[in-house]
């Protein structure tokens, strides 16, 4: 038996998010069955995060213990063959033993994107959120966003649904920019921090939009974390504008 580190790709449109769930498609249980068909062993696979409904990934790590006798090279070309179109299997390395994709990630990174434009763009609804109601100020965005660099609690960016033991997170990095030329209509957030609350990075961005859109004042942001309360934070932006990026 050895242990294995994946990554993976994959478009969460028509998946229900990434955890194993009843009568649902789940990336996990798509992944679980093509492993199987290529082992011929049920496996149980473990995510660095779990993504989810519409809810995309670039760089989702995943551990798997197997006893295959198929190279990393020859397991990856063999999953590719058998998963549908909307998963891929990136890379295929050896990990040490007891490899633990979720306990052992240290950092996460999420893109949020926000397709800023006055008519949505049919081929991109599926991966952005589009905010059509006026120029939002990504700068203002960027700026007020500092304030929720560091060690805080974050509890006020926290949706219902998945309590944990402790809200404090460390938030390493948070970036917010316009694109340029034909990309000038998207604004890009991304967050990198030791870990997330259920719809934290979602939930961000909702607050931003409100200081872009110049109904909060950059301060605002600053406010809400010391709230410690949901509702005094923005909207939780929409799922299909998430990407986990490593």
């Amino acid at each position: 038996m050895r242990t294995v580190r994946m990554t993976i790709a994959y478009d969460g449109t028509h998946f229900a998010g990434w955890q194993r769930q009843r009568g649902a498609r789940t990336v996990q249980a798509v992944l679980e069955s093509a492993i199987e068909q290529v082992t011929g062993c049920r496996p149980t696979v473990r995510a660095s995060g779990r993504t989810d409904a519409g809810v995309h990934a670039l760089g989702q790590v995943v551990g798997l213990q197997t006893d295959t006798r198929l190279s990393n090279q020859e397991l990856q070309r063999a999953l590719n063959a058998v998963l549908p179109p909307d998963v891929a299997v990136l890379e295929v390395a050896d990990a040490p033993d007891g490899f633990h994709a979720t306990r052992h990630a240290i950092r996460k990174r999420y893109r949020y994107v926000i397709h800023n434009g006055p008519v949505r763009d049919v081929f991109r609804r599926h991966y952005c959120w589009h905010y059509p109601h006026g120029r939002l100020d990504a700068e203002a965005m960027h700026r007020a966003a500092q304030a929720l660099v560091g060690t805080h609690d974050f509890s006020s960016f926290q949706t219902a649904g998945a309590p944990r033991q402790s809200t404090v997170r460390t938030v390493f990095d948070i970036q917010v920019q316009r694109g340029r030329g034909a990309e000038q209509d998207l604004v890009n957030v991304e967050i990198e921090a030791d870990g997330f609350l259920y719809n934290m990075v979602r939930a961000i961005v909702g607050t931003l939009v409100e200081v872009g859109r110049g109904a909060r004042s950059e301060s605002w942001p600053a406010k809400v974390l010391k709230a410690a309360d949901r509702r005094a934070a923005g909207r939780t932006a929409p799922p299909q504008g998430l990407f986990l990026l490593r």
